[in-house]
């Protein structure tokens, strides 16, 4: 199963927060899942760190190692992803939340959250 991770699920992952949900975990530690990283991920960090946002525990430099690390993929943001956002309802105003949404859609694969409201815009995610 192809699995994109949410930025804060993403994190959570590689600091082991004990914030990770056990599904979360459960999937990601899963030999049947491929972890992904979205690069929309790393530019939210990126700028959110750069604005002195405490919720981003490293930086987007040290997560890109982590990542690799980790053994999970990168996913780039392709123009039919960012075209995908177009026609998703307004269930969210955060940009980086719908460029997940679309490219878990696009592609397909299954997004890995924690907000409810990610949640909302399909069966594809799952709420952790």
């Amino acid at each position: 199963m192809n699995v994109l991770l949410d930025t804060h699920v993403a994190l959570w992952a590689i600091t082991d927060s004990p914030k990770l949900p056990a599904k979360a975990r459960e999937m990601i530690e899963s030999p049947r899942s491929s972890v992904w990283i979205s690069a929309a991920t790393v530019w939210e960090i990126a700028i959110k760190r750069s604005l002195g946002r405490g919720d981003m525990p490293v930086s987007s430099q040290d997560a890109v190692r982590y990542f690799r690390e980790s053994g999970y993929r990168f996913l780039p943001v392709e123009a039919e992803h960012a075209a995908a956002v177009e026609d998703l309802p307004p269930h969210h105003a955060d940009p980086f939340d719908r460029i997940l949404v679309a490219q878990a859609l696009v592609e397909p694969m299954r997004l890995v959250t924690h907000d409810p409201m990610v949640a909302r815009y399909s069966d594809t995610v799952i709420e952790v």
